[in-house]
């Protein structure tokens, strides 16, 4: 009987695993573009945040009608992806203390060293979060199934199928950038930043998304790198 367990368990251990890939709906990404297996494009755009509670009635007013306006002037959907990353503040730490040391002036080395202070003992007792805001930018191709015969054809002249593919991709990639600046400019216009991501941005973006538990967190050097995210602290228990 154990012996029977033991061949099974090796029959089974040699069976390939499925990767994870094969479940995503993504089938490639190249020139700053997603690429779908059912032929649709995907562009991700990085959006600054504000601080809409910190802002006067009237400015709130303003910015919410000039969202209405933004969401309104679409003819396309998209969709706002919000993440939440611990932050590491160390490397910041660390370069606040070596500035400290260098400092002359003994009244801003002692602010510094408060300030050093204040912030330890901020993420000692609470994690210090990120969120990141992106717009995911749809462009769907609607890309009919070949025929039989299409599918001969492109095995008798690969050549001409992979050049006929490549001036539809590119096609298909400059009217989704249309869009893609369309939004940007509204963004800008809420006084929003707007960044486009790259090839390897989206490859970084996708790995950590569905790699949350091994995803590391954020290494902030220095304050100017926050200028894309929104902190937020919650209390460790």
């Amino acid at each position: 009987m154990k012996k029977q367990e033991m061949q099974s368990k090796k029959l089974s251990g040699n069976k390939p695993s499925i990767s994870t890939q094969a479940h995503l709906d993504i089938a490639e990404i190249k020139q700053g573009t997603i690429l779908l297996k059912d032929g649709s494009l995907r562009a991700v755009i990085a959006v600054s945040s504000t601080n809409f509670s910190l802002k006067s009635a009237d400015e709130q007013n303003a910015l919410i009608s000039a969202y209405q306006s933004f969401l309104n002037g679409l003819s396309f959907s998209i969709q706002i992806l919000m993440q939440s990353r611990k932050l590491d503040v160390n490397s910041y730490l660390d370069k606040l203390r070596s500035i400290m040391q260098e400092q002359t002036n003994e009244l801003l080395r002692m602010q510094t060293q408060e300030y050093i202070e204040y912030v330890s003992k901020l993420i000692e007792f609470a994690s210090i979060m990120n969120k990141n805001f992106y717009v995911i930018v749809p462009f769907s191709t609607q890309v009919a199934k070949e025929s039989f015969f299409q599918k001969i054809s492109g095995l008798l002249n690969p050549v001409g199928t992979i050049s006929t593919k490549k001036q539809s991709f590119e096609k298909h990639r400059e009217m989704l950038f249309q869009r893609v600046s369309q939004l940007a400019s509204g963004l800008t216009g809420m006084n929003l930043r707007a960044i486009v991501l790259g090839t390897e941005e989206l490859v970084e973006l996708l790995y950590n998304s569905y790699n949350l538990d091994t995803a590391s967190p954020i290494r902030i050097k220095d304050i100017a790198d926050l200028e894309l995210t929104n902190l937020e602290s919650t209390n460790k228990k």
